[in-house]
């Protein structure tokens, strides 16, 4: 790792560097801008533009002369601009990022043309006043008068900065008590909210919950074409806006989606960047025709050599339909299916001493016959369809309803058996280990025949296996709103769900045995093999006779009902909220023939709040608090005992939270400012998690296993405050920063029990831990950043941030006890990225060129830890793409 100090003076005399150039691009720029403008200058245009929804000027604008790509100008803290033009006539475009491009004509007379006042009117996607099909049941933060601590990135910035080698949520750094690691493979990345994890934030696309049924876990690999077709994220951070009855203990993140659009056009964008990485993508949208119908489509394929690490290579689709109909004024409807199959080589974290000697290494890969193979290959084909419906019954009531299907088909690989055979470790008596020597393992392999033997004196063998998670998931979300006067308004909704999860093991890769035995209960030799890839994965999987390991179902029935009356009257607002829900759950072993008892659990929130708007300080004051009683989940149910269907005795209790937040907000035409406070208490938590055991052996990985850790009566407590400023400091700069401090801790006393995954045994148990006050290690408790962007001519504009990270303290295994415990802390570090647009007018189409720079001082930070040792950031990464539209 490097050291502190040498980190710093290296960033400042990078930075220092970057000015000095930045400071010469920019006069360069400025000269060559200033010399093609006076040699084509026929005459100047102006105006002043107006943003009409906010009734102010719009300063910042780009003001372009239609079909040039130099004669342009921006408008400043009035709105005011002049623009040198090379023609006589012609048109001028305006645009601004969450408004509606414009198109003016002119004519010049005495080589000058006064446009006046151009009205700007805000963009219908953008998520201010973002209308959408299904609006109802999205429940945005401007949906409620009553404010909630909120952050929005709309669709420029997302199709800016996330859309590449780099997952969505790479757009939520910039965000108070926002962090992401576990970057290391395409897809992997790990999302935490004031320290929760995304286990504990509701995710929600387009109003339906996408959380795991099973666990809350999110797998972003399974989403990785959303950045294409997302307009907006909204991050609410705490009690949050949803009205479901859903899992939002960190607080909630809204993905809007777009539907069919109402314009016609499209683009084609092509992207490369850093090991082979390349990312090709074109949408068409028919525009919405006089019958009433639209149409949108777009496709995607993405590849790479690896993200960063060694062995983290990818390839994958993006595909996306969607169907408007508005049937009459009263009435909308929009279809959709989208889906992104990939598959991508993983990396988990490595001790210290390995990340110092190669922050790239990763001992899961080898070389085959066919290139580059991963022993953990992630492999997922996930299609979502929607069917949403709008009807505005009168001036004071709406109807919106989104029924909802997914079929989730594939999993991850993972060795079996005793057999790995490495190369020579690359740096002798030092701490990397060899790659997996493929040659080697069949060679043996083709000596032992038939594997599964552990007594056969030639070892039991290697294969590949597949733990597959297949799942169909059925859902509706229906929302009911009703104006009862000018000053109360009323919502009722349903929200049910019906999900069934097929869980088991199959064989991937025998690597030349004949069959894979004594891994059934009815010990039949397996010989079929199954594909880890993302088509196959959708129809060609094992059958209950090539099943390994385990094989077992599980059923989650749901059905919520909420509601909500909200008042608002003159300057003041305020609102009661609430939601009850039952949950079964019932898992059928087919292994050990045996099903569970339907276990039924029911859960309830409420939620309430009240706001005062402070007209001449163009400032809000709000109190919101909450509390849930929440089902455990359904991995929580179940013990990995004699059975999978074994349910766990004593019963889990529901967990409860509680949580309260205050905060204050302010927003004129040039500054925008949020401050918020928060304190949650969340007891009878029950954590469930998968694990590896080295079996005292730290040093020979032969005869590792897989156990679960059960952890009953966890209780914690989370408190801090969050504070972010947006500023246009010039007509042509924007900046926004923000900081957050917290204190998550630990609080009473937990159990754990640890499991044998492979032979079902209880390894050890362990009760009364005293957890009072070791620290939460899930993210920083401490972080700030700030994100700039200039406008340096019309078409030209570069942005960049820099994140600091601190107080984040290193992972505790859970039997940590508070006698004793002294906390360490990862080393606190900063990531800078730095990004540049160009925009080239071709007659009445765009070409856009876009440069992105992660990490670009390539500073190696400790981004999070667990059992086995410490995740790192990915070095220095770039892409570059240009977008032509038509």
């Amino acid at each position: 790792m490097l050291n502190s100090t040498f980190a710093k003076n290296l960033n400042t005399n990078l930075l220092s560097t970057k000015l000095f150039f930045m400071k010469k691009l920019l006069l360069f720029m400025t000269l060559i801008v200033a010399g093609i403008t006076s040699s084509y200058a026929q005459g100047t245009v102006t105006g002043q533009l107006m943003a009409v929804d906010e009734n102010q000027p719009l300063s910042g604008a780009n003001v372009i002369e239609f079909g040039t790509t130099s004669n342009g100008t921006i408008s400043d803290f009035d709105g005011n601009f002049t623009v040198a033009v090379s023609q006589n006539s012609g048109s001028i475009k305006i645009s601004y990022i969450g408004f509606n491009t414009k198109v003016v004509e002119f004519n010049l007379e005495n080589g000058k043309a006064d446009l006046g006042v151009i009205n700007v009117t805000t963009d219908e996607n953008s998520l201010d006043e973002v209308v959408i099909i299904g609006s109802g049941v999205v429940d945005l933060a401007n949906s409620r008068k009553t404010p909630v601590a909120v952050s929005t990135i709309k669709a420029a910035e997302i199709q800016e900065r996330a859309v590449g080698n780099v997952e969505i949520v790479e757009a939520l750094k910039n965000t108070p008590s926002v962090h992401i690691s576990g970057q290391t493979g395409f897809g992997d990345s790990q999302f935490y909210l004031r320290g929760f994890d995304q286990t504990n934030i509701a995710v929600l696309l387009n109003g339906q919950p996408i959380n795991g049924m099973e666990d809350g876990k999110m797998y972003w690999s399974n989403w990785a074409g959303i950045a294409d077709i997302a307009n907006a994220i909204q991050v609410q951070r705490g009690l949050g806006a949803s009205k479901l009855a859903i899992s939002s203990v960190g607080g909630t993140t809204n993905i809007i989606m777009k539907a069919a659009e109402k314009e016609e056009g499209g683009y084609a964008r092509f992207m490369g960047g850093n090991d082979s990485f390349f990312k090709g993508t074109v949408a068409y949208n028919t525009g919405l025709s006089e019958s009433g119908w639209a149409f949108s489509v777009l496709l995607d394929h993405w590849q790479a050599h690896r993200k960063w690490s060694e062995g983290t290579y990818g390839e994958g689709q993006n595909y996306f339909f969607s169907v408007g109909y508005e049937a009459s004024e009263n009435h909308s409807f929009n279809f959709l299916l989208t889906g992104a199959p990939q598959l991508h080589g993983q990396k988990w974290s490595q001790s210290r001493e390995i990340n110092d000697a190669d922050p790239k290494y990763n001992q899961h890969w080898g070389y085959t016959e066919n290139g580059i193979e991963s022993e953990r290959q992630n492999y997922y084909h996930k299609p979502v369809m929607n069917l949403n419906w709008d009807w505005n019954m009168s001036e004071k009531s709406d109807l919106s309803t989104v029924l909802y299907a997914s079929w989730g088909r594939g999993g991850g690989t993972g060795d079996r058996g005793n057999g790995r055979i490495r190369t020579e470790d690359p740096d002798g008596d030092g701490p990397l280990s060899g790659q997996l020597d493929y040659d080697a393992i069949e060679a043996n392999n083709a000596i032992i025949g038939i594997g599964g033997d552990y007594s056969n004196p030639d070892g039991a063998g290697y294969i590949r296996r597949s733990s597959v998670n297949n799942h169909q998931w059925f859902g509706v979300v229906s929302n009911f709103n009703h104006d009862l006067s000018d000053s109360f308004s009323v919502n009722l909704g349903v929200d049910g769900r019906n999900y069934t999860g097929d869980h088991f093991r199959q064989v991937t890769d025998l690597y030349g045995l004949s069959g894979w035995s004594n891994d059934r209960p009815d010990d039949a030799i397996v010989t079929a093999t199954y594909d880890a890839t993302p088509w196959a994965a959708l129809t060609n999987f094992a059958d209950e006779g090539d099943r390994i390991n385990y094989d077992y179902s599980e059923t989650i029935n749901y059905i919520g009902g909420f509601g909500q009356i909200e008042y608002a009257q003159n300057n003041f607002t305020a609102f009661v909220q609430g939601a009850v829900s039952t949950q079964s759950y019932q898992r059928e072993d087919r292994f050990a023939e045996v099903t569970s008892d339907v276990v039924n659990k029911g859960g309830y929130n409420i939620k309430g709040g009240i706001s005062y708007k402070i007209e001449e300080s163009n400032s809000t004051l709000f109190l919101n608090g909450g509390h849930y009683s929440r089902q455990p989940y359904l991995d929580n149910i179940f013990a990995f005992n004699e059975t999978n269907a074994d349910i766990i005795s004593p019963a889990v209790d529901n967990e409860k939270i509680t949580s309260f937040e205050g905060g204050y907000h302010y927003k004129s035409g040039v500054i925008s400012a949020n401050f918020n406070a928060y304190a949650t208490y969340w007891d009878d938590r029950t954590i469930s998690n998968l694990d590896e055991s080295d079996n005292g052996t730290p040093d020979d990985d032969t005869d590792d296993f897989d156990i679960s850790l059960l952890q009953r009566g966890v209780n914690q407590f989370h408190a801090g405050a969050e504070f972010d400023l947006g500023v246009k400091a010039a007509n042509w700069l924007t900046l926004n920063a923000y900081i957050s401090g917290g204190n998550w801790i630990y609080k009473g006393e937990s159990s754990l029990d640890i499991y044998n995954l492979d032979t079902q045994e209880l390894i050890s148990t362990e009760d009364a831990i005293d957890r009072n006050g070791v620290k939460v290690s899930t993210a920083p408790q401490f972080t700030t950043g700030l994100r700039a962007r200039a406008t340096i001519t019309g078409s030209l504009s570069v942005d960049g941030n820099i994140n600091y990270r601190d107080h984040h303290y290193e992972f505790t295994d859970p039997s940590t006890s508070a006698e004793g415990y002294e906390a360490a802390k990862l080393q606190p570090y900063s990531i800078t990225d730095l990004g540049l647009s160009y925009n080239f007018n071709l007659g009445s189409n765009d070409l856009t060129f876009r440069a992105n720079v992660y990490n670009a001082f390539d500073y190696i930070g400790e981004s999070n830890s667990d059992a086995f040792g410490y995740y790192i950031e990915n070095g220095r990464t770039y892409n570059a793409s240009l977008r032509y539209a038509f």
